[in-house]
């Protein structure tokens, strides 16, 4: 493995650390802490939507396992028909993803049975609009979410779709064409009663909060023409609630009742596809191809990019994959370069830093995962790499699936469920 590692003290000396802003605490407006918007109930139990029930990719349960290979803890391996890169979500005994065939024409909900992976439906979305895609994404590239009564999901031009459990339709909208070059990949938000998601796009971006039961328009509120491709989150501020969105430029903050803008952050560059990680009171925002990665303070108002910025840096930065805290420490996974880099979350100093692997360029495109302290970082390969997290690097296992895999895993009671180009596997002891 090659050692790209350079020491905080050497990197702060030369200036390319993080860019000298004064430094603000940890907290949100007035000192107030901060915290992701959960599920809650059920929700919490499962892995109900993109990087589970804490938003973050963090686990809190034990009793995963840390090895495996193709045939080594694998306790179930079905095919899955179609394409498509959605990460796998779980509810009770059911796996849902989507599915893409016939060049996108035809897009797909499925429902696997939790215990051995038997397909038990598919759900085809109305219209067969087919869109242009990146060879690297596909029709069926968002993530699905649930409340455990309902599956959501998002196919761009193709619209948002409702379906129950049995795969019945309860509601299908029509979003419109997206005007965006590489497609639509953003994963969809359920927000109390709402089901919430942005298309940003060349002419007529927008973010929009849909009726759960009926989805009609609760709000819809116009955003300025930019390209992005990211997943909005949910935080609690003090006594409120923000619906942030990373993209193109800015880092927006909505009221996620009305869609009321309440604060924006100058700093993004472009193509911003990581869903922001939120900890020590900050919300930490990556962009572009080389950063950079923002940490700002939310619960201001108005342009907040010269008063919220806590630190900001391109060292390691993500272009797909998303950020991850855990203790005192940010992860970044630089997909163009398969680098890791752990950051000081509070001050954005270098830890450390290390290859993954061989160095490929846009080589990695799950986001990483924390289970039982341990930092999981799936490439695109099929290997996964196992590290001990906190001040030191330590390669722990090298798992090596030999497969294409582009989705992120779902994990619960103890079982990792990972989709590959091809198959759907549940790993565990």
């Amino acid at each position: 493995m090659t050692n790209v590692r350079h020491t905080a003290s050497v990197m702060l000396a030369a200036g390319i650390v993080a860019t000298a802003t004064t430094p603000l605490p940890a907290t949100g407006q007035d000192g107030v802490g901060v915290r992701m918007v959960r599920p809650g109930g059920e929700g919490e139990r499962y892995w109900p939507r993109w990087r589970g029930p804490s938003g973050q990719g963090v686990v809190e349960a034990t009793g995963y396992p840390d090895t495996w290979s193709a045939t080594t803890n694998v306790l179930w391996k079905t095919s899955v028909p179609g394409s498509g890169s959605s990460s796998p979500i779980v509810w009770d005994d059911r796996i849902f993803l989507t599915t893409s065939r016939n060049s996108g024409r035809r897009v797909s909900i499925l429902s696997f049975r939790r215990s051995d992976g038997e397909l038990l439906w598919e759900t085809d979305a109305p219209d067969d609009r087919a869109a242009y895609v990146h060879n690297k994404n596909s029709p069926a590239s968002a993530t699905v979410t649930t409340d455990g009564e309902r599956v959501y999901a998002s196919f761009g031009s193709r619209g948002m779709l409702a379906v129950d459990f049995d795969g019945r339709i309860a509601w299908h909208r029509d979003l419109g064409r997206i005007d965006n070059y590489h497609g639509a990949a953003g994963s969809p938000l359920l927000y109390r009663d709402t089901v919430i998601i942005y298309q940003d796009q060349n002419r007529g971006a927008f973010v929009i909060a849909l009726d759960t039961r009926t989805g009609e328009t609760r709000w819809r509120t116009s955003r300025a023409a930019s390209v992005g491709w990211g997943t909005p989150i949910a935080v609690t501020v003090g006594d409120h609630d923000e619906l942030i969105v990373s993209s193109q430029r800015h880092v927006r903050s909505y009221d996620p009742t009305t869609g009321e803008e309440l604060w924006n952050c100058g700093g993004n560059l472009f193509e911003v596809i990581p869903t922001p990680a939120v900890g020590h009171g900050l919300i930490f925002c990556s962009s572009g191809r080389a950063g950079p990665t923002l940490a700002i303070r939310p619960g201001g108002q108005g342009d907040v990019t010269d008063t919220h910025v806590a630190w900001k840096t391109t060292r390691g930065s993500p272009f797909v994959p998303s950020p991850l805290v855990y203790g005192d420490y940010l992860y970044l996974v630089n997909d163009m370069s398969s680098i890791i880099t752990c950051l000081n979350a509070k001050t954005g100093e270098t830890v450390w830093q290390e290859r993954l692997g061989r160095p490929r360029r846009e080589g990695i495109s799950a986001s990483p995962v924390v289970v039982d302290g341990k930092l999981f970082v799936t490439n695109d390969d099929g290997q996964t790499f196992v590290l001990k997290t906190g001040a030191e690097f330590e390669l722990l296992h090298t798992n090596d699936i030999g497969t294409r895999m582009l989705a992120s895993p779902a994990l619960v009671d103890g079982i990792w469920y990972f989709r590959t180009s091809s198959d759907l596997l549940a790993i565990g002891n």
